[in-house]
């Protein structure tokens, strides 16, 4: 059914864009899931543009060493001028991060309000930031998980569109939680990306932003 959907999509033009930054592993379950991946992006050299180029898809490095790397005087409004720049340029109409390592700056989200989405390994709003695994096994809680969530400018407190529990085990560690939460979110991330891409092909809501 998802590569079905998939299918028609691309048939009818709907054009996402994947932000990746690592292994490329969400990617590739979602290409696998018929996610409709016009273009990968990443802000540094990395394996998940490997994963698009075997899948012939388009890839763009819009490496943050050209402004500033990756310490104090990284100019990340600049940066994200040129990120959104890539997209518009390639007319893109969804965009989700995948294991994406920038915080990216208003100018992407006035361009593609309402159609970024991100996955965090937790059930927010408990556990935002970049330490959410690590913060579920130092709070000793019993059950954490995924979710997915229209990103915003402020960090994991877009609105969330799918959630999935994952029990915490007594001898997990980080490494073993971390990767039981990665298979809930390889099959609901990009489940949750063809949910929102037909309800926006049935309502027609796919026009791109032009003027923004």
């Amino acid at each position: 059914m998802a590569r079905a959907l998939g299918r028609t999509l691309y048939r009818g033009r709907v054009r996402v864009a994947v932000l990746v930054s690592g292994s490329g592993t969400i990617l590739d379950a979602m290409l696998q899931a018929g996610v409709p991946v016009a273009l990968v992006v990443s802000d540094r050299p990395c394996a998940g543009l490997d994963v698009a180029e075997r899948h012939d898809v388009a890839v763009a490095l819009v490496d943050r060493r050209r402004f500033g790397g990756f310490g104090a005087d990284f100019d990340r409004h600049a940066y994200t001028v040129a990120l959104t720049e890539t997209l518009r340029g390639a007319e893109i109409d969804l965009v989700a991060m995948a294991g994406f390592g920038t915080v990216v700056d208003q100018p992407l989200h006035d361009a593609f309000a309402g159609r970024v989405l991100n996955t965090h390994p937790a059930l927010l709003p408990a556990f935002p930031g970049w330490h959410a695994v690590e913060a579920a096994l130092e709070a000793g809680v019993k059950v954490t998980g995924c979710t997915v969530h229209l990103a915003t400018l402020e960090m994991d407190a877009g609105p969330i569109l799918a959630q999935e529990a994952v029990p915490v085990a007594p001898d997990d560690t980080v490494a073993t939680l971390h990767e039981r939460i990665k298979q809930v979110e390889r099959r609901l991330y990009p489940a949750t990306v063809l949910k929102m891409l037909g309800e926006l092909a049935t309502t027609g809501d796919l026009g791109r932003k032009d003027d923004a």
